[in-house]
């Protein structure tokens, strides 16, 4: 077992490979209450195309199986694991975004036994044909449940705009018709590619002991067989550096316009502290100028462009990324081309020594406050690891940065056939 010791943020991560590859990683904070466990593997809605283990031939799965598998794992043949960590008074979840599927919970006591349940319910799958017809239904009413929300609709929409082959166009969970497409076999094909313990990483932390919790998961994973396997291959398609439509829209029973605008950005030679650098630097640029205290939001809420609803965030990945801004209007047209016009004045608009050292100051104390939760750490650790990042190294990278690396920046970063407009409109009785 490995100490990994942050001085600067008075921290230490204590971290062990298992012989049969899962990485593991420990943080003890004896004065916390609770403890907060996940289980995350490097596997998410993205990943439709790939090489079976064991296979020589590439195979193409259904639209949302890794978020159906997310939900039959928690399904025994004897029982439903939520019950399982009921009983251990603990509270347990599990998501599936773009690239990772997550398993965790949150407990008080009984951690070793909440570990363990976690580690054995993971790593042993019971797929029926029976149990997999049930959940097409309960999963078909949640696909459609999201597409009653606008918010949902616009964010996607824009992404879809935005990309015209990349499988992150595609709804997490799938569409109505995918998901019946999925059979017991596509689920352990996909299980037994991507679950194996080398594709995985569990993090804990909280009022544990460090040593003591970690021979405990090296006993539980000695027990266990699992057989070497050879890097996974996955497959994209190309996607053009270009948006797939510069504009798009819908219409929805709602009484205000969104309008969103789409900026498809460029990952193609971004890794590890580069990426985060990328991250960073357009988080803060997007905040200085379009958050409340923003000199762009300002104008745009006086000119009554905008309210309470608009907001901007950019999500940079392994294989994609955007930005994406945006919000209710009643004049939707002129929001997105005065958000446009903005967004191309970002090179001209020169951010001074001062104004970035306040810039850095604030996204420092955002980064330090939430160091605080523990759900955020172990969430963001295992994203950042994922991605060849450590997360206890973001602070000495905001504090490196420069104006030049935000000039440099903003040249290549807004072009116009990088950006999409996508609108939701209101129905008329037309």
């Amino acid at each position: 077992m490995e100490e990994l010791v942050y001085e600067q943020l008075n921290e230490s991560v204590y971290r062990e490979t298992m012989d049969n590859g899962l990485q593991v990683f420990l943080l003890s904070k004896p004065e916390m209450a609770k403890t907060f466990g996940i289980f995350t593997t490097n596997y998410g809605s993205i990943d439709q195309t790939f090489t079976p283990i064991g296979k020589n031939e590439e195979v193409t799965v259904p639209e949302g199986i890794a978020h159906f598998l997310e939900h039959k794992l928690f399904e025994k043949e004897d029982r439903d694991v939520f019950q399982d960590f009921t009983k251990l008074g603990a509270s347990a979840n599990a998501f599936t975004s773009f690239t990772k599927t997550a398993y965790l919970f949150t407990a008080t006591s009984q951690i070793e036994k909440n570990v363990e349940t976690l580690l054995d319910f993971v790593q042993d799958p019971y797929f029926s044909k029976e149990s997999v017809d049930k959940e097409k239904g309960i999963i078909a009413q949640e696909i459609r449940m999201y597409d009653d929300q606008p918010d949902w609709r616009s964010f996607f929409g824009t992404i879809q705009s935005m990309y015209e082959k990349h499988p992150v166009k595609v709804d997490i969970a799938g569409t109505v018709d995918s998901i019946q497409e999925i059979t017991k076999d596509d689920l352990y094909t996909c299980y037994e590619t991507f679950y194996h313990p080398s594709n995985m990483v569990l993090f804990v932390a909280g009022n544990i002991k460090p040593e003591e919790m970690m021979d405990q998961i090296r006993t539980n994973q000695t027990k266990k067989e699992f057989k070497e396997i050879p890097d996974i291959q996955r497959s994209y398609p190309e996607e053009s550096k270009a948006v797939a439509k510069a504009e798009d829209s819908i219409t929805m029973p709602v009484t205000t316009a969104k309008a969103m605008v789409g900026v498809k950005e460029d990952v193609s030679s971004l890794k590890g502290e580069d990426l985060l650098c990328a991250e960073l630097l357009s988080g803060m640029i997007l905040d200085f100028y379009f958050s409340k205290s923003g000199a762009f939001y300002e104008e745009l809420y006086q000119a009554d462009l905008i309210d309470d609803s608009f907001q901007f965030e950019t999500e940079l990945d392994r294989q994609f990324g955007f930005t994406i801004l945006g919000g209710d209007s009643r004049k939707p047209d002129e929001l997105a081309k005065r958000l446009k016009e903005m967004l191309h004045s970002l090179k001209e608009q020169k951010i001074s020594e001062e104004d970035f050292s306040r810039m850095k100051r604030k996204k420092i104390g955002q980064f330090m406050r939430a160091l605080n939760s523990l759900e955020f750490i172990a969430n963001q650790f295992t994203h950042y690891h994922t991605l060849g990042v450590d997360l206890f190294d973001v602070l000495p990278v905001i504090e490196s940065l420069t104006t030049s690396d935000v000039d440099q920046y903003v040249e290549h970063w807004i072009k116009e056939e990088r950006i999409s407009v996508f609108q939701v409109k209101p129905q008329t009785n037309e």
